[in-house]
């Protein structure tokens, strides 16, 4: 891959909100000394992108953002 773009990771992630969590908790993975899952020169944000659009970092399912409806009062 040349360049890497959001519309490669929404391949593998539909939610681009989910996305930028994912990068940014790899990012932080990165700096507590994880290996990187793919090999790259790039800096540590485009490499966890890469890494979501070659499917080598999944969402984790007990760590995923869950909206509820707000309940509603009822009379």
């Amino acid at each position: 891959m040349a360049r890497i773009t959001v519309e490669d990771c929404l391949a593998k992630v539909s939610n681009r909100f989910l996305i930028t969590q994912m990068a940014i908790k790899r990012v932080k993975q990165y700096r507590e000394g994880y290996d990187p899952l793919v090999d790259t020169k790039n800096k540590e944000v485009v490499n966890a992108l890469r890494e979501i659009a070659a499917g080598k970092v999944v969402p984790d399912t007990s760590d995923d953002l869950h909206l509820h409806s707000a309940p509603t009062e009822e009379a």
